[in-house]
């Protein structure tokens, strides 16, 4: 694989980063210095150096955080805007965000320093659902739930595929829906929704396969395990943790 992913995989910082670290000259492969992010590495054999210090195959570790509004998914921000990582737990080893949700987006986001498990997730053919909790400007008609189900055009000249579709609740002036997907596509529930000539008010990731945002506050972790998430017949690489904590409770 090339270097850039190899520090990634090593758990060292993203491949952005480790790229401009590789370009430093801060890296050598087998004693020499390689300034070559996509240079071909065979991380089983090679010995990779960062700053003289060998690298290793970091823990794999999987986190569930449900994300506040007014906090973006980015590893730091030219506007100052408040980060995922500004919430980690003091200490925390790198990890990196699995897909992302916009800044007035809330909900469950998984971060990792698992790169394999990351891609399995966002990967569209691995069919895993995503499920919204979203606040219209509206009642919610029948015509319209209908259409959503079957996929809409969400223009840039792209189409979503079916979705589940199911009236949560409503007061009388405003619905709320629960929208299930498996795809990934840019803003694409807020898309689907002005598509059928709605606004969206509010909007939470609730699920990610199987786990559920459910008892997670605002702004709080917990340490999962990836089957929790896909499901063992979908693989997902098994976590070095003893089994008494797989199960860690939330950051606090």
């Amino acid at each position: 694989m090339t270097l850039d992913r190899v520090l990634s995989r090593y758990g060292v910082a993203s491949r952005g980063e480790a790229a401009g670290m590789i370009r430093a000259g801060r890296v050598t492969v087998n004693g020499r210095t390689e300034r070559n992010p996509l240079a071909w590495v065979a991380p089983g054999q090679a010995v990779v150096r960062l700053d003289g210090r060998r690298l290793k195959v970091a823990r794999r570790v999987y986190w569930a955080m449900n994300k506040p509004a007014d906090c973006i998914t980015s590893h730091g921000d030219p506007k100052g805007r408040r980060t995922v990582y500004d919430l980690l737990p003091p200490g925390q080893r790198w990890l990196f965000p699995v897909g992302r949700l916009d800044q007035d987006t809330t909900g469950l986001l998984l971060l990792t320093n698992d790169s394999v498990f990351a891609e399995r997730i966002t990967n569209p053919g691995s069919k895993v659902e995503k499920a919204y909790l979203v606040k219209l400007n509206g009642l919610a008609t029948e015509e319209a739930m209908a259409r959503l189900r079957q996929g809409v055009d969400i223009g840039r000249g792209e189409q979503s595929g079916p979705a589940h579709v199911k009236l949560a609740r409503d007061n009388g002036r405003l619905s709320w829906l629960e929208i299930t997907i498996a795809e990934g596509k840019n803003r694409q529930v807020r898309r689907m929704v002005e598509a059928v000539g709605y606004r969206v008010l509010k909007l939470t990731r609730i699920r990610i396969g199987k786990l559920e945002l459910s008892g997670l506050a605002p702004g709080k972790m917990r340490q999962i395990r990836p089957e929790e998430v896909v499901g063992t017949s979908q693989g997902g690489t098994e976590p070095e943790a003893p089994a008494a904590e797989r199960r860690a409770r939330p950051a606090h």
